[in-house]
């Protein structure tokens, strides 16, 4: 498998924009939470094209107009029809799906068995995306105080359901068991491998900590909570990409 900075950036959006849906379809969320991860994402999307215009594949590149272009649709009609209060969730469904086909031709040119490299690529996106989405959702309380607690304790619950798939992805052969045996170096005696191993602990146990803290009911333990995730998606960018550049050819 490769790591570049349009693969990544793909993943990141496709992801962020699926578990912006797996929000939004629930109407409890203001429109503005939506206008901003459309526009995030959009953002990052665009930053994936340019960067990878004469490097990567063309089908990642067009699944990526693809998800810029889902995305921006649904960011204009969410604003056209905000007085409506109508607007489609599934309409959030166009960009990830694209993103999706993007991130299949960029599985097909990394290189190694088929099969692992796209579910590497397929399970990262949804672990950036959901562990992201948590953390900006949390901050969306600061602007919907009486938003109901479901909503990230929904993110917080399905980060901890990718997150043994994520590190499962990376454990199978070829993978991080590798760097340990030696069959892999990492050009560091193995430290990188053991980086790995605490981001990815740190990781799952500052999830846990933040459900424990969202089961509070003081307003501030929403705060607290979004600090937690901070510090997660560090350690989750970690558990991603360190394994990601190791395994690198």
């Amino acid at each position: 498998m490769k790591l570049d900075v349009s693969t990544v950036l793909v993943q990141w959006a496709t992801g962020g924009l699926f578990f912006a849906w797996v929000t939004t379809r629930h109407r409890v969320v203001g429109l503005g939470y939506g206008w901003l991860l459309r526009s995030v994402y959009g953002v990052l999307t665009v930053i994936a094209i340019v960067a990878g215009a004469a490097s990567v594949s063309g089908v990642l590149l067009a699944g990526a107009a693809g998800l810029l272009a889902g995305a921006l649709i649904a960011l204009l009609v969410s604003v056209v029809r905000r007085d409506l209060g109508r607007f489609p969730p599934a309409l959030d469904l166009v960009g990830p799906l694209c993103g999706v086909i993007g991130l299949c031709g960029a599985a097909a040119s990394g290189g190694g068995p088929y099969a692992l490299s796209l579910a590497r690529v397929l399970v990262g996106a949804a672990f950036l995306g959901v562990i992201t989405d948590a953390m900006l959702l949390g901050h969306w309380y600061l602007v919907q105080p009486g938003l109901p607690r479901d909503a990230i304790q929904e993110l917080v619950r399905w980060t901890a359901v990718v997150w043994p798939f994520e590190v499962a992805v990376f454990l199978w052969p070829v993978g991080m068991v590798q760097v340990f045996t030696g069959t892999v170096s990492d050009g560091y005696d193995g430290l990188l491998g053991w980086v790995w191993i605490a981001c990815a602990i740190f990781t799952i146990a500052l999830v846990a900590v933040t459900w424990l803290a969202l089961r509070e009911q003081y307003y501030s333990a929403v705060m607290a909570a979004t600090g937690l995730l901070y510090l997660a998606i560090l350690t989750g960018f970690g558990m991603d990409l360190v394994a990601r550049a190791v395994l690198a050819p």
